[in-house]
Order: structure tokens, then sequence, then C-alpha cells
């Protein structure tokens, strides 16, 4: 997997899929709709589909994405081109729905108190090193494994278990 490059947009503890993606939301079916509603009940980001360029990251603190198993929450960052989400700890489900779905996650102690909305960051999602480039810091995230790398590498798991079945 390649390096990747983006500004950090830092979040607290406990954003759950309401905050990340409302349920009102649900009857929505265009990811390119849904992603402009991605964050908008985090108080102060009502406007964050218009503020994040793609390539960027969420940064957030414990119990990232806990709530609903609804990949909606999942597919609205993904369309909205954020190259992925760090938090110190991410919901099982909402993790194991962001590998499926071929959108990056990593798990990186104390990465809220050491980064700050705006810092850019340099990611190897291989090894787990992060980079503050705006303050020189360097992070260790908790590496994908051989299999979580494989589905992103294919776009999420049918593309994975698809080119498995094409041999």
């Amino acid at each position: 997997m390649a390096l990747l490059r983006g500004k950090a947009w830092v979040f607290g503890d406990n954003i759950d899929t309401d905050l990340i993606y409302h349920g009102k939301y649900l009857p929505l079916t265009d990811p390119r709709e849904m992603a402009k509603h991605a964050m908008e009940y985090v108080p102060g980001m009502e406007d964050f589909s218009k503020r994040v360029s793609p390539g960027d990251f969420v940064v957030a603190g414990r119990n990232f994405g806990s709530g609903s198993s609804r990949e909606h929450a999942v597919l609205c960052l993904k369309y909205l081109g954020v190259a992925g989400v760090i938090a110190e700890s991410i919901s099982r489900i909402y993790y194991r729905n962001a590998i499926n779905n071929g959108f990056l996650v990593l798990e990186c102690p104390n990465i809220s108190k050491k980064v700050k909305t705006g810092d850019e960051l340099e990611v190897d999602p291989e090894s787990g090193l992060i980079r503050n480039l705006s303050s020189g810091e360097e992070l260790f995230a908790h590496p994908l494994s051989g299999l979580e790398r494989e589905i992103m590498e294919k776009g999420g798991l049918i593309e994975h278990i698809r080119s498995l079945m094409e041999g």
C-alpha cells in the first residue's frame, strides 16, 4: 500500500455512527449524496463535507464508530474522499465495515492528543508509521494484518473474494 498524505481533522472520544452519519439519512442510497452529510451532527462540524479535502484524515479519540452497525457511516466518509480514520480505538463493527468496504482504519494510541486539526500527516498503512509533518513527531499505529491489506488492496471484501474465485 502506498504512503498517504493529507490534513488531519481531529475529533474527540465517542464519535458514534449517529454523529458520523445520522439515521434520518438512511433512505439515501447514492453515496455522493450520503457524503454530503458526513459528520454534520458533530457540534461545530455541520459543514465538514464542504471543508474537508480529498485525502484528508479523520483523527479521533477512543471508541470511534460505536453504535449502529450501518455501513453508511463508513461509506459517507469514503465517498467524501477521506483517506481514512485514525483513532485511539475503533469499535469492532465499524472497523470490520471499513475494511470490508476498502476504507482505511488504523488504531494509534494517544493520536488525538498528539495531532491538531490542520496538521499535515504522512501515513504508511503497512508499517503503521504516522509522521506529523507539522510537528515533526512520529507515531505508530497498529498496522493492518496481511489479510486486511489484501482486502484493502482489492478495494473491499467483495472484490477480494471475486479475485480469489477467478484464480
